[in-house]
């Protein structure tokens, strides 16, 4: 049994590890850089002082949220699987709800199962590396450093073990282009994006047609001149096609070739346009800037090695992250990693061995090669399969059948009504389905207090 363990950042990975962690009995401590829980959906509003392209690190603002954010995944399939994310009156009651509406419903959670006092908040980690005990891989002891904002003290502790829980939508992820550094006009990544009003009849390029993308040209076409979507195809979903089709101001192209010091872009397919504005929704990087190991290398966002997303093989279960895959239903399957690293700390299960471990990465590795999947795609799982093979590693239960078909019938919706799908629906019946199942009548709602 392990004296102690560290949870870095409680977003909802990191919430989930500290319960099941705390469940299996281990002495926990969450440090936590913000002053309260909430990780990427404590929306910060204050963004005037970060580097508006993210460039320089470390980020002063953690959260990427901007004002008008609604969640793209219906509340029923987003809550762990003993915590129903509940609508509760008064409060944001709808499907797709804001992102506040998250951060309460985290909260909620840890007031619950009592993880409040284990983090200590407005503590920033510093460092994180071994302490030197001798045979590499025995008896693995882990030296922490961490700052409290207020006092600046230095705080350095030993620990047994590590998750490391910080999230990957906080280091901005951006393109080469021939001339950024001399594009004199206004450059953002959407990290900084908090309201539209600031482009106000302007011309604006975003550069992205992924969801953020989507979501800030859609709001920028009523306060901006006009709003080009910069994207690698001209040939976009039906959603965004019938938006395109709706707005005069609202415009496809394809990637930027150039900018110029006069504000000119440059297009290539040789067109060009002069804009006042420029918002990179170009995505976010894997970055653990505090973490002094060799066994761990982010290689264009691939983490690695990493066994199952989770363990590099040399340091495991000692070292681990929790929340590296994307493009899955998280909170279950976050659930899941953070119940089998609970299991393995405290010698319930066992891991393969250094070898087999490094044989399954590489097969993985081969078969994304195969499949033509891009080095940084590398943890783009979108395979209810593999979440439910993960979750037998420490007998997880598997998706319930409601839980996937009401993911589809979202991300089918988005596709063909990208303006409304958060509002309209036809999935009725699986949502009644749903809310009938014993993940929602587990828990009163009038007990979980307000």
């Amino acid at each position: 049994m392990l004296t102690s363990s560290i949870r870095l950042l409680p977003r909802p990975s990191g919430l989930v590890s500290a319960r099941e962690l705390k469940k299996e009995g281990h002495s926990v401590v969450v440090l936590e850089q913000n002053h309260e829980v909430g990780g990427q959906w404590l929306y910060d509003p204050n963004i005037e002082f970060e580097d508006s392209m993210g460039r320089f690190a470390p980020m002063t603002v953690h959260s990427s949220v901007y004002a008008s954010l609604r969640l793209t995944s219906p509340r029923e399939i987003m809550g762990f699987t003993d915590f129903p994310f509940i609508a509760k009156k008064g409060r944001d009651m709808r499907r797709f709800p804001g992102h506040n509406e998250l951060y309460l419903y985290l909260k909620d959670f840890c007031q619950w199962f009592g993880l409040r006092e284990m983090i200590r908040f407005n503590t920033r980690v510093e460092y994180v590396g071994m302490e030197d005990v001798g045979e590499f891989g025995k008896n693995m002891k882990w030296i922490v450093r961490s700052k409290e904002k207020k006092s600046e003290k230095l705080i350095e502790e030993i620990f047994d073990a590590v998750v490391v829980a910080t999230g990957h939508y906080s280091k901005p992820r951006l393109p080469s282009i021939k001339g950024m550094d001399e594009w004199r006009r206004r450059q953002i990544h959407s990290h900084v994006y908090r309201v539209p009003d600031p482009f106000r009849d302007e011309v604006v390029v975003v550069i992205g047609n992924s969801l953020s993308g989507q979501d800030i040209s859609i709001e920028l076409v009523d306060v901006a001149k006009e709003v080009y979507i910069s994207a690698k195809s001209l040939q976009v979903s039906e959603g965004l096609s019938k938006v395109i089709s709706k707005h005069q101001n609202l415009h496809i192209c394809l990637q930027i070739d150039s900018l110029f010091e006069d504000g000119r872009v440059l297009f290539v397919d040789g067109s060009s346009i002069i804009a006042d504005s420029i918002i990179y929704c170009t995505g976010y990087s894997y970055s653990f800037p505090f973490l002094d190991t060799k066994g761990i290398v982010v290689d264009d966002d691939r983490v690695g090695p990493l066994y199952e997303h989770t363990f590099p093989p040399s340091l495991a279960p000692n070292l681990s992250f929790v929340g590296i895959p994307r493009k899955l239903i998280g909170f279950p399957f976050f659930e899941s990693q953070a119940k089998w690293i609970a299991q393995l700390l405290s010698g319930k299960r066992t891991l393969p061995s250094w070898d087999e471990m490094m044989n399954s990465i590489q097969e993985f590795y081969n078969s994304r090669d195969i499949e033509g999947i891009p080095k940084h795609n590398t943890h783009d799982i979108a395979n209810f399969e593999y979440c439910d093979k993960y979750g037998d590693h420490c007998e997880f239960p598997h998706l319930e059948e409601w839980r996937k078909q009401l993911c589809l019938a979202a991300l089918k919706n988005s596709e063909i009504n990208l303006e409304t799908y958060r509002d309209l629906w036809d999935d009725d019946e699986v949502l009644q389905e749903a809310l009938q199942s014993s993940h929602f009548t587990q828990i009163d709602p009038e007990s979980i207090p307000l």
